[in-house]
C-alpha cells in the first residue's frame, strides 16, 4: 500500500520546486517521470484510492495537465486554479448531497455568470468571481453548456455553449485585474494572465476533468489490471487475482474479455 504522507511529502517538492524556478518551466524528463510515478501511486489502492488531501491530488493533476503538458510557468497562477477548483468541486459535493444531482448547482453558476446580480460588496470581488465561475464551468463541466436554456430566470440568456463562456470569463477576468484591490490583493498579473490565456487554461482542466475528475485514466487503470494479473500468475496470491478483478471491473471488460485473459470461468467473477 502506497504511504500517503510520502506522497503528499512528494507533491510538496514538487510545488515548491515549481515557485523556486517561478517565470521558468523546470518540467525535464526526470520531473515529468515523478508526475506519472506519483499519478499512477495515486491509483494504487484500489478500494479507496488514497487518503490524500484534495488539495494534493489538485495540484498533482494540475502540474500535470498544465506544467508538465503545456509546459506552464507561472507558479501564482498554477496555485490560483488549484484553490479555484478545490472550493468549486468541495461546494459542488455539498450541493449534490443535499440535491441529489449536480445540474442545480452547475445552472445557478450560469446564471449568476450569464445575469449578474450585484450582490457583492464590491466590484473586484464580484467579477473575479464570475470569471472564476466562467473557468470552471467551461473547463471542468464542459458538458453542460452547448444549448439554449429554455424558461425560469435563463430563458432569454443567448446559446451559453462553451466559447459564450471563455469569452464571459476572459472579460471578467480582465475587468477583476483593472480593480485597485487587485493590486492590493496581489493578484493583478495572475488576473491579466488568466484573461490573456484563457483558453490555454480551459483546454488544460478539459483534460483534467476527463482523465482524473470526471473520468479515471484508464491506460493507467489497464498498467495496473496486468501488473497484478502477471503478480498473481507469479505468485499465485488471491489478493493479486481479486485487485486485477477490480481495475478491470473499472475498464468494464465484459465477462468473455475477462475469461480470454484469465482462463477462469465467468460465473467466478462477482465484480461484473
Amino acid at each position: 500500500m502506497v504511504n500517503s504522507e510520502l506522497v503528499s511529502e512528494d507533491i510538496a517538492i514538487l510545488r515548491e520546486t515549481i515557485r523556486a524556478n517561478d517565470g521558468a518551466n523546470v518540467a525535464t524528463s526526470a520531473f515529468a517521470r515523478k508526475v506519472d510515478q506519483l499519478i499512477s501511486d495515486f491509483y494504487d489502492d484500489i478500494g479507496e484510492l488514497t487518503n490524500l488531501h484534495l488539495s494534493d491530488i489538485i495540484d498533482l493533476f494540475l502540474i500535470k495537465v498544465l506544467y508538465v503538458n503545456r509546459r506552464s510557468r507561472d507558479a501564482e497562477t498554477l496555485g490560483y486554479l488549484g484553490r479555484m477548483v478545490e472550493r468549486y468541486l468541495q461546494i459542488g459535493e455539498l450541493s449534490l448531497n443535499r440535491d441529489h444531482g449536480i445540474m442545480p448547482y452547475l445552472t445557478d453558476l450560469m446564471e449568476e455568470t450569464a445575469n449578474p446580480t450585484g450582490a457583492f460588496q464590491n466590484s473586484f470581488e464580484a467579477y473575479r468571481k464570475y470569471g472564476d465561475n466562467a473557468l470552471f464551468l467551461s473547463g471542468v463541466f464542459p458538458q453542460s453548456l452547448g444549448r439554449k436554456r429554455g424558461g425560469g430566470r435563463m430563458g432569454g440568456a443567448p446559446l451559453v455553449d462553451v466559447q459564450y463562456f471563455v469569452s464571459l470569463g476572459r472579460r471578467y477576468y480582465e475587468m477583476a485585474a483593472g480593480e485597485s484591490l487587485a493590486e492590493w490583493v496581489h493578484q493583478r498579473a495572475t488576473l491579466h494572465r488568466l484573461a490573456q490565456f484563457f483558453d490555454v487554461y480551459v483546454e488544460a482542466l478539459n483534460e483534467l476533468s476527463g482523465r482524473y475528475v470526471l473520468g479515471i485514466d484508464m491506460n493507467i487503470i489497464a498498467d495496473k489490471m496486468l501488473d497484478a494479473f502477471n503478480q498473481y500468475r507469479e505468485t499465485s496470491d488471491p489478493r493479486k487475482l481479486d485487485a486485477a478483478r477490480k481495475y478491470a471491473a473499472l475498464l468494464k471488460l465484459d465477462g468473455s474479455s475477462w475469461s480470454a485473459l484469465s482462463g477462469e470461468a465467468v460465473e467466478a467473477k462477482p465484480y461484473f
